[in-house]
């Protein structure tokens, strides 16, 4: 095979993204010029109505977002998106709720991944939210820096003096308080730091203002244009089982939606010298849990 060969998949890739970030600019002015009993004139003609990105799931399909440190290891942001009844719902897990495993023994939240990928994550959330998840990102923290650049930096307003350096993790924090845009390494040391008396629960919190007002900005109109871009920009860093046209469709879905995000309420304790977090998990429905669709090991790809 030559090299000319090899590289013929990423300008079909291309395509398709830009198809779809193009599809999604025009999808608002087109309809703008469209008569309001247009869906029922077409309906009557074709019998049917086909939305291109149309291929998002039912309403109460969850997908679980993980994000990596740098060295890929551990998890440290886990949450679950779940759109329904005109909201986009999600659930944060701390990264030190314990997890009494009968696969793994008594773990932490944030090193399932290690242990079994994203799958292991997956069923073992599931059981304990109630529900199936059936999808999932795997997002390095690395490429939000790079995600952030593209969307011009996301407001936020910075609760207080932020420092601190490790250089074994390339980290550098340095952020004064008040409200900013904050993008690439400014960005991510926000959304790592967790050097105070709130720890891991203070980082979560600060996290919540993040995707509270990423959301606010991804799903404006002149951003969803944006999508193939930041795609692009996350690179390998962003594993997924979602197509580009599923993704394409929860960013529309959730384009219609408010949003509304919670931590797993709960409270600290110490088993045999290490810190735990005992979460509040809701009442499990065990008939939900089964309908859980075949584990996805081996659909995991990278979009680039």
């Amino acid at each position: 095979m030559t090299s000319s060969q090899r590289s013929r998949p990423l300008p079909i890739v291309l395509a398709m993204l830009l198809g779809l970030g193009g599809g999604l600019a025009l999808s608002g002015p087109l309809a703008s010029f469209l008569p309001d009993d247009w869906a029922s004139q077409t309906a009557k003609l074709t019998g049917q109505l086909s939305n291109p990105f149309a291929a998002w799931g039912a309403p109460g399909t969850d997908v679980l977002v993980l994000g990596s440190d740098v060295g890929g290891g551990n998890t440290d942001v886990m949450f679950s998106i779940r759109i329904e009844n005109g909201v986009t719902h999600v659930t944060q897990v701390p990264r030190d709720t314990y997890i009494d495993s009968a696969r793994y023994g008594g773990i932490k939240a944030n090193a399932l991944y290690a242990y079994g990928g994203a799958d292991a994550v997956k069923q073992e959330l599931a059981e304990r939210l109630g529900r199936p998840i059936n999808h999932h990102l795997l997002v390095n923290l690395g490429a939000i820096r790079r995600m952030g650049d593209v969307l011009g930096g996301v407001e936020v307003n910075v609760p207080k003096r932020m420092y601190y350096v490790d250089n074994s993790q390339g980290l550098y924090i340095d952020l004064q308080p008040g409200l900013q845009t904050l993008k690439g390494r400014d960005l991510e040391g926000f959304l790592r730091w967790r050097h105070d008396e709130e720890g891991d629960i203070g980082r979560i919190d600060r996290q919540k203002l993040v995707l509270t007002a990423l959301f606010s900005k991804l799903t404006r109109p002149e951003n969803l244009v944006r999508l193939p871009s930041l795609i692009a920009a996350a690179g390998q860093d962003l594993q997924t089982d979602l197509g580009p046209m599923e993704i394409g469709g929860l960013i529309t879905a959730m384009a219609t939606t408010r949003f509304d995000a919670e931590r797993l309420s709960g409270r600290p304790f110490d088993l045999n010298g290490i810190s735990y977090w005992e979460a509040d998990w809701p009442p499990r429905d065990v008939e939900a849990i089964n309908a859980t669709p075949v584990e996805s090991q081996g659909r995991q790809r990278f979009l680039f």
